[in-house]
């Protein structure tokens, strides 16, 4: 909800002061990435400061395009100041929050906020979809909960919308407060509490009282009494009559009853006037029963009757809540959006689709957006969102939606019904397309993205590409502004797919990336990555490759410079290349002792110009090598400096890698070399807590078997239940990179959050193991590692280190990357 607002008034609410004043033109419209402008003219750009980027440097091409506002911070270079109005304002993030604020005052309409530490997006989702069954409602896009993001989530609400529904997330002391001064909310919900971002707060005490600061001018706070800490805190702040606590003991505001049975719960909640309502919920995991019981408490508490929740329930499913990118069939790349339901998420959807490399063809299927307001207003806007993003086919599903086909008789083709599309859908029409499908629950598309996914076996690597910008984002920080970052793309990215990787990297505004051989290379500029990169281990026969696709090998030695120096000569080619100085690592690089041979031919061939020089730690993550990597420092830089005297121009010099850049900052030089830490593994121990796990191995249970005391099981007879019990087979092998020494407990999985470990040995597809006293049946999830289960630990216990294990990962598992 961005009403119409008068450059004036932006200046006064935001306390600015102006360069080029334009006070006639007014706004509607705003932006803070350059690539998500509609309408220039009437657009506000908020140059936001960020790890990645500053908006400032996106300036002269956005006034090119016609945007003709800007915010911008107060020591912006007049000098550069075109004839646009510019308000300079002490920090843009604050004035976008005060923008945000105003927004918020005008909008009337109940406004509930979720905080706490867990299932805030999933209690977010399915309370917006219950409450859409009945009302407009207008949510936070996915998990925007932070001091950008909430105020973007504010300017998404429209006069249209009933009721809004924002996540609040906080990760340091402090950071409660704008995100309340914004949010204002009515009714609170506060999910539960627990040791995330904890090292931000002095104590988990403090971090209860900062999340619950949101709520001290709300009308009703929900939350579970039978979380005693929880409960304590907020019976003692909150009056009685704000208080809405349920519990599954007696004398709460709700208590509730639970039967378990199958596949779903039977839920009785009684209201402490006596009154009984009685839900069916699809749900048997405790987090899932809690998270729905948030959501039907606020449904009840905003008004809304019992059957019009049971029939939102019906349509809820314990799927996680984000925006997918799965290998589609025939080498498309398809986006699962399948439970989205409106204009903001599909914006967000959109957003990441630009974000993917180029295909044959775009592709949307997109269902009714429901409880949207008018439908004219609705897709008008959706129009032009489509003619932005340049789509060549729409599918459109639902009744409002053809709508569109006015505007697009050539390419829509619309259905009334799922099951209408997907008897006239075709997958094998599809080829090397790119297709986002994003719809309402109710429509099931769940459905088209199976038949358009490409067929692979049950098990699954989950990227995490928040977590991963998140890593990328931590570094940046640790490094000097002016410090460029190579990042290691080398072995499938460290197992985790290198083209969608080197994709995120590339958007997210990395300045080179490395791999170990020339068809990696080769694969990636195939792929339209179109970074610097750097080939490791060129292979001779491999320079014309890199002469044809830019790559960029690197140099280790006289023989190797004299070889690629005649090639460049018998074929007329320039090329770059990395001079690799061998400080005490000893396995490629020049040595002291030919620094000279190595200026001769520097000097001699000047078709090849030197775009790097660097070396390598032998043991930056461990404290015991200090002194050696000292000294190879004091090597590398008498070395490069020798070479650097000859040359009439500086190429970069870097040194550093993941340790590195945790362990010696002082020499960070021009570049810095990132590969396991953005993965999510801090190999040196100091930055553990700050990063975040990128990867999840998951299979599934093919079956279940009971078996008697003393029987064996697997290869070998290695494992027994003496006293009989209950194994589970897992789709997943040593041919899927899961390594044969997790054998015989060494290894476990975690299936509904606890351990099952191996049993017997682990063969070529498939492993078993002990669920003696677990429910669980064929078709449940096992986590192989994630969050929950550290590489670290999984490689102490087998002898090894992570890198093995993430690069292990073989190529027949399917890589899902995914916006949480």
């Amino acid at each position: 909800m961005f009403q119409e607002i008068s450059q004036k008034q932006i200046v006064e609410l935001t306390k600015g002061s102006v360069l080029n004043r334009h006070d006639e033109l007014m706004i509607s419209q705003l932006a803070i990435d350059s690539r998500q402008i509609l309408h220039p003219s009437k657009t506000l750009f908020v140059a936001l400061r960020g790890a990645k980027a500053d908006g400032a440097d996106f300036i002269p091409q956005l006034v090119k395009l016609g945007v003709q506002t800007f915010l911008v911070h107060d020591d912006f270079d007049e000098s550069t100041a075109l004839d646009v109005c510019f308000i300079k304002v002490a920090d843009t993030r604050r004035a976008l929050q005060l923008l945000a604020k105003y927004q918020r005052s005008l909008f009337t309409n109940p406004v509930v906020s979720i905080t706490g530490s867990n299932g805030k997006t999933i209690v977010k989702e399915w309370l917006g979809e219950i409450l859409g069954q009945k009302y407009a409602v207008a949510k936070s896009p996915k998990s925007y909960n932070s001091q950008v993001g909430v105020p973007l989530s504010i300017f998404g609400i429209e006069s249209y919308h009933q009721v809004a529904i924002l996540e609040a997330g906080i990760s340091k002391a402090g950071e409660m407060a704008a995100l309340e001064e914004m949010i204002q909310p009515n009714l609170g919900i506060f999910t539960n509490i627990g040791t995330a971002h904890q090292e931000g707060f002095e104590s988990l005490e403090a971090k209860l009282q900062e999340k619950l600061s949101l709520f001290k001018d709300s009308n009703f706070l929900i939350y579970c009494r039978d979380h005693d800490f929880i409960s304590e805190a907020i019976e003692s702040v909150f009056p009685s009559d704000k208080r809405v606590g349920w519990s599954d003991r007696a004398g709460a505001e709700f208590t509730r009853s639970l039967k378990v049975k199958g596949n779903g719960s039977r839920m009785i909640l009684m209201n402490s006037d006596l009154s009984t309502h009685t839900f069916h919920v699809p749900f048997t995991d405790v987090a899932s029963l809690e998270n729905i019981t948030h959501v039907i408490v606020a449904a009840i508490t905003l008004g809304q009757s019992v059957g019009s929740i049971q029939e939102g329930i019906a349509h809820l499913k314990s799927v996680d809540m984000r925006l997918t990118l799965k290998p589609g069939i025939n080498d498309s790349l398809l986006i699962d959006d399948t439970y989205n339901n409106d204009l903001a998420g599909l914006k967000v959807a959109l957003d990441f689709m630009q974000q993917q490399r180029p295909k044959r063809r775009k592709i949307l299927i997109l269902s009714d957006l429901l409880q949207q307001g008018s439908p004219e207003k609705i897709y008008a806007e959706v129009s032009e969102l489509i003619k932005k993003y340049r789509f060549d086919q729409l599918y459109g599903v639902g009744k409002e939606i053809f709508f569109l086909e006015k505007e697009f008789p050539e390419s829509f083709t619309g259905f009334n019904s799922t099951l209408e599309l997907l008897a006239k859908l075709d997958p094998e029409t599809f080829q090397n397309d790119l297709i986002l499908v994003t719809g309402a629950r109710v429509f099931g598309f769940e459905e088209v993205v199976n038949r358009l996914q490409q067929r692979i076996h049950g098990t699954t690597l989950e990227i995490n590409l928040n977590a991963l910008t998140h890593n990328y984002n931590f570094y940046k920080k640790l490094l000097s502004p002016k410090t460029k970052v190579m990042v290691m793309v080398k072995a499938l990215a460290y197992g985790g797919g290198a083209v969608e990787i080197a994709n995120q990297i590339q958007t997210m505004g990395a300045d080179y990336l490395g791999v170990a051989f020339s068809d990696e290379g080769v694969a990636l500029r195939k792929q339209g990555i179109k970074l610097p990169i750097m080939v490791l281990n060129a292979m001779q026969e491999s320079f014309g490759l890199c002469s044809e696709f830019n790559l960029e090998p690197v140099v280790f030695s006289p023989e190797y410079f004299e070889s690629l120096a005649s090639w460049s000569i018998i074929h007329h080619t320039t090329m770059k290349i990395h001079l690799d100085m061998d400080t005490g690592m000893h396995r490629l690089g020049f040595e002291k002792k030919q620094i000279e041979v190595l200026k001769s031919l520097i000097k001699a061939n000047p078709q090849l110009e030197v775009a790097s020089i660097y070396t390598h730690f032998v043991g930056a993550d461990e404290e015991i090598h200090r002194e050696f990597s000292l000294t190879q420092m004091k090597n590398f830089i008498v070395m490069k400096e020798e070479v650097l005297s000859m040359l009439s121009y500086r190429p970069l010099i870097h040194a550093l890698n993941s340790a590195g850049i945790s362990t010696f900052p002082q020499f960070q030089f021009d570049m810095v070399r990132l590969g396991i830490g953005l993965y999510g593994v801090e190999v040196t121990g100091k930055f553990e807590q700050a990063l975040r796990t990128i990867g999840t191995l998951k299979t599934t249970i093919s079956q279940v078997k009971e078996l008697e005391p003393g029987e064996t099981i697997g290869y070998s007879r290695k494992g027994v239940l003496a006293t009989g019990g209950k194994i589970a087979t897992l789709a997943l092998g040593y041919a899927d990179g899961y390594d044969r020494r997790f054998s015989n407990g060494k290894g476990y999985v975690l299936i509904h959050g606890k351990q099952a470990p191996i049993i017997g040995n682990v063969c070529m597809d498939m492993c078993m193991v002990d669920v003696s006293g677990m429910d669980v049946k064929a078709g449940d999830e096992a986590i192989v590692y994630g969050e929950k289960i550290s590489l670290k630990e999984l490689a102490e216990r087998i002898g090894t280190i992570p890198y093995e294990l993430l690069t292990n990962i073989s190529t027949r598992v399917k890589r899902v990357y995914y916006l949480d």
